[in-house]
């Protein structure tokens, strides 16, 4: 067990296809004592869902039948940093990268290193299997780049906050809750700077990334007020 990653809660981002695999596989990670966890939590509004119907609830598995977004605004919401020395919360996000870079309806700039089609539950390897050559690519490299292209150009840009998905254990990605809880005190500390300001905000892995960009009004009456959470094309 020397060797066994360590997490307290998991939480599977949807019940579907992918969430299914994602937590059969934590399972058999656990199985196998290459992971070591308190319960594994797959968030999906079908109480119905493949996960559930396929894996069923367990001591260490528990499904919850919720919009995504009320879900994780309460989780995080009252989340902490874990403890010195004690395991951390992970989420597993959703559906994986496609590769192309785009604008959704939402505004959000969907970005992508790869012109082909990666293999199902890629898990990022040194070496790309689908170009079999060596991957010289790193999302975050590219995101902080451009934030600082940005701030070059006079944008008040803070950041980057990352969510950064990496392979956990038998082909799961995760990023941290302590993550997340980092990007909040970023977007805090620049709203509380008095001045208008940006942040860049993107969830990514080493080939994938989605990125928005948040907007903060300057300060009224001594607070810095949240203007709108706008999603930019990632200006270049």
């Amino acid at each position: 067990m020397t060797d066994a990653v360590v997490m307290r809660d998991v939480a599977v981002v949807g019940g579907g296809c992918y969430g299914t695999f994602y937590a059969g596989q934590l399972a058999k990670a656990k199985e196998r004592g290459k992971a070591r966890f308190r319960r594994v939590v797959v968030v999906d509004r079908d109480p119905s869902c493949r996960a559930r119907l396929e894996l069923g609830e367990t001591p260490d598995r528990v499904f919850v039948a919720r919009e995504w977004d009320d879900y994780f605004a309460e989780l995080l919401g009252g989340a902490a940093p874990a403890a010195a020395g004690e395991p951390q919360d992970y989420i597993v996000p959703g559906e994986p990268g496609t590769p192309y870079d785009r604008t959704g309806p939402d505004r959000t700039r969907y970005v992508s290193f790869a012109d082909w089609i990666c293999p199902t539950h890629c898990i990022e390897p040194a070496v790309c299997p689908a170009i079999g050559s060596a991957r010289t690519w790193e999302m975050g490299d590219a995101v902080r780049g451009l934030t600082e292209r940005l701030r070059a150009a006079g944008e008040p840009v803070h950041g980057p906050a990352l969510f950064v998905c990496r392979h956990h254990v038998f082909g799961v990605g995760t990023f941290a809750v302590d993550a997340v809880l980092a990007g909040d005190a970023l977007v805090r500390a620049a709203g509380e700077s008095g001045s208008a300001a940006e942040v860049l905000v993107g969830t990514i892995s080493s080939c994938h990334g989605a990125v928005n960009l948040l907007r903060i009004g300057a300060a009224e009456g001594g607070k810095g007020r949240q203007k709108a959470a706008e999603a930019a094309r990632g200006r270049r």
